[in-house]
């Protein structure tokens, strides 16, 4: 008897969640729109003519219908980063690995479901450097009468961190690829969408956020940046971190928030200052030795209702931001992250992976002129492979329908040369990757631990790594060479912070554990566009389990074509 009141408790319990879940359409047009920055107008690429684009919220439960039209001139898709994307792969959006782009004068409608994510992700494009102009917030609010973990904040404010650059990103990538030099770095960081007033013709529309004294915000920050990762803080308020990448923290105060493109971080703030005006600020975190970065400040402006304006002659009050080379605030904030409780540790390990990730550099071709070091083309690789995406036909439809010669499974699960990887100095005869498109397989339900371990070759650098479809437990991180025999001793197996992106720290290491429970193919890579552009990164193709809900949905009937 107790055992079918329990059943028919659970079943109705399940029936008010399904009816309480909406499905949420939107139109999304790709096009070019005229923009005003930093004195001077020029044509980028956006949706709905909205620079960011259009904040998408939704309650967990909820589906979304998104109808991508493209009216540019370019090819493009859109990918829904941090969400799962349970059984529906083809809807996860990187071009030529789940789906082929949607092309000009085409439309393609992305259908996902959002289950068991609460908290701030963003959705952006997927194809070459698009996604500088082609970003916006997606915020998962709690389902049915469920509230936040922490106390309710009186107002919600996304902070979208972005970059500018005076000049086509697209154009500015493929003249770099031309020689295989690096790009131009951008002519400004963005809060969103705006630099801020430290820039020329940029006061007017410095980005503001009113608040009250007394009151608390609630600030999702979303690193949307191509290629930079920064510190931001606010002057003369504490942040309580209460979530990154959808997924709650233990909650912890700071004065700083590190974040790399592709996280997001969700603080709590009391407006517990005397009644004026405080910049918010944001620059550059950059690693590596010797590597050109943008090194400007954006700001946007805190205002406390009291008819106090910049306008009217107060200037704001500005915080305090670590140097641009500052490991050890890096590393203080990403090890204070934590779960609220703890949590379940995938084990035992099926899948024991050690994977390098770094820079590498290609020799030019017989007679050809290349623009990086010593007439050499800059590369990226992990494990010594440097990924190279199909043109014809994407991963995901070459394994669902088993089209030959499009990618190889022989992806190595650990470094095909084992060396000092951060040596300061590093033979030259290690420093040229092999181009290809190789995946890794994993069987469904397979326990992974991945070591990523960063090298030394051309410059170490911190690399934010994002995998897609799945979210992953950080255990540790650390700096040198990982050692197991020492290293394993330092694993966090009771609270570990959950997230989609991890950074692996400069000249050092960090190790995530996950399960492969969602089929189909999954891209990971460096969140650095520049990066991913030279090619780290490579794919996990997980495949089918048992029955219906371990496998991949059908792909729908205006599912790309190329």
């Amino acid at each position: 008897m107790a055992t079918w009141l329990l059943s028919l408790l659970l079943g109705f319990t399940f029936l008010l969640s399904y009816i309480h879940a909406e499905v949420h359409y939107h139109d999304f047009v790709i096009q070019e729109t005229p923009v005003k920055r930093l004195c001077n107008t020029q044509n980028i690429i956006t949706v709905n003519g909205q620079y960011p684009g259009p904040t998408i919220e939704v309650k967990e439960g909820d589906t979304l219908v998104i109808n991508v039209v493209n009216q540019a001139q370019y090819n493009v898709t859109i990918h829904w980063h941090g969400i799962r994307q349970k059984r529906t792969a083809w809807a996860d959006g990187p071009e030529f690995v789940t789906q082929c782009p949607v092309r000009p004068g085409e439309s393609y409608k992305y259908r996902f479901t959002i289950e068991g994510q609460e908290g701030t992700l963003w959705w952006h494009a997927h194809s070459s450097w698009l996604r500088a102009t082609v970003y916006g917030a997606l915020i998962i609010h709690p389902k049915g009468n469920n509230s936040y973990p922490f106390e309710k904040p009186s107002r919600e404010v996304p902070i979208l961190l972005g970059e500018w650059w005076n000049a086509n990103p697209i154009d500015v990538i493929n003249e770099a690829q031309k020689t295989g030099a690096a790009p131009n770095i951008s002519d400004a960081l963005t809060i969103n969408g705006q630099p801020g007033d430290l820039f020329n013709c940029s006061s007017e529309d410095t980005t503001t956020v009113p608040v009250k004294a007394g009151e608390t915000t609630l600030f999702r920050f979303i690193n949307s940046a191509l290629n930079t990762e920064m510190f931001v803080s606010i002057a003369n308020h504490k942040m309580t971190v209460v979530g990154a990448d959808a997924s709650y923290t233990r909650p912890f105060t700071t004065s700083v928030i590190l974040i790399s493109p592709g996280q997001t971080t969700d603080v709590l703030v009391k407006m517990d200052q005397p009644v004026t005006s405080y910049y918010i600020a944001a620059h550059a975190y950059s690693s590596a030795q010797g590597v050109a970065f943008d090194n400007t400040t954006t700001t946007a402006i805190l205002e406390y209702d009291c008819g106090c304006s910049i306008k009217g002659g107060i200037k704001p009050i500005f915080p305090y931001l670590p140097a641009f080379n500052d490991t050890s605030s890096a590393t203080a904030f990403t090890t204070g992250l934590r779960s609220p409780s703890k949590v379940k540790i995938p084990e035992p390990i099926d899948e024991n992976l050690f994977f390098t990730v770094g820079l590498g550099l290609i020799s030019c071709s017989k007679g050809q002129k290349c623009g990086g070091p010593n007439n050499t083309r800059f590369a990226a690789s992990m494990n010594n492979n440097s990924f190279v995406l199909p043109s014809t036909v994407s991963i995901l439809q070459a394994h669902r329908y088993g089209v030959n010669g499009v990618f190889t499974t022989d992806f190595p699960a650990k470094p095909p040369v084992q060396f000092d990887y951060t040596a300061q100095n590093i033979s030259q005869a290690l420093q040229q990757p092999i181009k290809g498109t190789k995946v890794y397989p994993l069987k469904f339900g397979s326990k992974v631990q991945l070591v990523l371990q960063g090298t030394n070759i051309v410059a170490g650098e911190n690399h934010p790594i994002h995998i897609h479809g799945y979210d992953f437990y950080i255990l540790a991180e650390g700096f040198g060479n990982f050692n197991p025999k020492k290293d394993t001793g330092k694993f966090n197996l009771v609270d570990p912070p959950m997230r989609n992106t991890v950074g692996v720290p400069v000249g050092g290491w960090a190790v995530i554990r996950f399960v492969a429970d969602n089929p189909g193919v999954w891209l990971m890579h460096c969140h650095l566009d520049v990066h991913i552009t030279w090619g780290l990164a490579t794919a996990f193709l997980v495949e089918d389990g048992v029955g219906e809900l371990e496998s991949l949905e059908a792909f729908p009937a205006d599912y790309p074509v190329c």
